[in-house]
């Protein structure tokens, strides 16, 4: 399947302290500096959100926590950057799972080894997908099956937009042009801002976003949500079906985004991480910011999140390699 670009479519390390247990406070005490949360997006995203309000529950626990925005190359080398960082727990990465899981199978410059670099503590949030239609989308089109029958009758349709090329939400509608046997043709935007603003506009027939995307558009009239990629509905869109219920049961996949320590880490430091970030999810004003951006808790241990990245690398290979797409940027 082709991928339309949007062009072409119009200070003390930790070996020096004398134990790994050590509350994390005084590690970032005893460095002279605050705890730091890389992110490789710009601030405003929902991972960044993600990030700051992580940090700012872990400064009313009395640990000042900043974040560290470093865009560019999809978020790439933000995750590059923290492997050259001390495993002291003062510097961390926040960053969707996907930069594991899928970007190994996409990208041929990675920059980082998805698996050696990086010492997972735990998913804070997981962010559903959903395939959304225009308003050029005839008001007769409310299910899956409405939309394969309208594209079948106006080919020149048969496409849908992503926030990002390589993305996860890039290959499930890969999964679903397949199975509905369309062959869509995918347009990847640079973010959802703009897709979303080319979506609201009637510029293109369909994207798939996240729910957080169309949150604040459900009244407005210029998008119809038909489908979300869960294997549950969501909760912030109850009355839209995932795509299994409509006949795709192949067709899940949900975002996440984690907490992940330099390698190196010792064992006692990734615990007390852990539990910080847990503690942190106790905090009402943290749940609600989620909740407010479509965002739901989901949290795990660090073995549990590793097995859970292996997972969905192994879901996802074959799927990325019958795609064809790879890049080489």
């Amino acid at each position: 399947m082709k991928t339309l670009s949007r062009r072409r479519f119009g200070a003390l390390s930790l070996a020096t302290l004398t134990t790994s247990a050590l509350p994390i406070t005084t590690w970032a005490q005893a460095s002279g500096s605050p705890r730091r949360i890389i992110v490789g997006y710009p601030a405003g995203g929902t991972l960044d959100q993600t990030a700051r309000r992580v940090a700012e529950a872990w400064r009313k626990q009395g640990t000042i926590t900043m974040v560290d925005n470093r865009s560019g190359a999809a978020g790439r080398l933000a995750n590059s950057q923290l492997k050259r960082e001390r495993a002291d727990g003062n510097t961390l990465l926040c960053t969707h799972t996907s930069a594991l899981s899928i970007y190994p199978h996409v990208y041929t410059k990675l920059m980082y080894d998805a698996v050696a670099d990086f010492v997972p503590i735990t998913p804070v949030v997981s962010a559903t997908c959903a395939l959304a239609v225009s308003s050029a989308v005839p008001a007769s089109v409310k299910t899956l099956a409405d939309y394969v029958k309208w594209v079948q009758q106006s080919p020149s349709n048969a496409m849908y937009a992503s926030p990002a090329a390589g993305s996860m939400a890039h290959f499930l509608g890969f999964q679903f042009s397949e199975a509905a046997k369309l062959k869509l043709q995918h347009v990847g935007y640079r973010g959802s801002a703009p897709a979303m603003n080319d979506l609201l506009g009637a510029q293109i027939p369909a994207y798939l976003g996240f729910v957080a995307d169309f949150l604040p558009y459900l009244q407005s009239g210029k998008l119809r949500i038909l489908a979300v990629s869960g294997d549950k509905r969501s909760r912030f869109i109850p009355g839209v079906p995932t795509f299994p219920e409509q006949g795709f049961g192949a067709i899940t996949g949900v975002e996440s985004y984690g907490i992940f320590a330099p390698p190196g880490t010792p064992e006692g430091v990734v615990k007390t991480l852990h539990d910080e970030v847990l503690a942190s999810t106790r905090d009402p004003a943290l749940v609600a910011g989620f909740e407010e951006v479509g965002l739901e808790l989901f949290t795990l241990t660090p073995k549990a999140y590793e097995r859970y990245i292996q997972t969905e690398r192994d879901k996802w290979s074959p799927v990325v390699r019958a795609s064809g797409f790879k890049s080489e940027e």
